[in-house]
């Protein structure tokens, strides 16, 4: 739980670390063919593809936009094509795509890695401190709070798909 009274860029540090904790609640102790597994008709979303997702949009934003490091792509689709989506800058799905060889533990190791860099890249960093993005520049505030939305939606994805595989639900 984020703390109830705490300055602003503890609050939004701290709403940050709570849904990546959800997602990796959301995950815990399924078998990684239910991790794999797409529960919620029609659509294909997976668990593990949202961790996938989850490392793909930490990069993008943490490295490419903030930091403006030149870091390839983690997830790229099997045909190489697509141009970003979502913000993650995955190809067409963000990542959401399973490659055959793909597993849980490497993605948790590479999500936990982009998580760890990216606090790295934030932590001199003021919140009203700019990057360039799309021909204007963005805040590290904005960055944040971009971040929460996009976990908040995605821990919601990752909720439906848990209950649709085993019943649990909640945090």
């Amino acid at each position: 739980m984020p703390p109830l009274v705490a300055d602003e860029r503890t609050t939004l540090e701290s709403w940050l670390d709570f849904y990546r904790a959800t997602l990796a609640q959301k995950c815990a102790g399924l078998p990684e063919e239910r991790l794999r597994e797409a529960s919620a008709a029609p659509s294909g979303m997976t668990l593990l593809g949202l961790v996938q997702h989850a490392a793909a949009v930490e990069r993008n934003w943490f490295r490419r936009v903030l930091a403006q490091e030149d870091v390839p792509r983690l997830f790229a689709p099997a045909d190489g094509g697509g141009s970003g989506g979502g913000g993650g800058g995955e190809g067409h799905d963000g990542g959401f795509e399973l490659a055959e060889d793909a597993t849980y533990d490497g993605a948790v190791a590479v999500w936990e890695d982009e998580i760890r860099r990216g606090r790295e890249n934030c932590a001199g960093r003021g919140l009203d401190d700019t990057s360039p993005f799309m021909g204007g520049e963005v805040t590290l505030r904005w960055i944040y709070t971009h971040m929460i939305g996009e976990y908040a939606r995605h821990c919601g994805h990752a909720d439906l798909i848990r209950e649709r595989i085993d019943g649990r639900t909640g945090v």
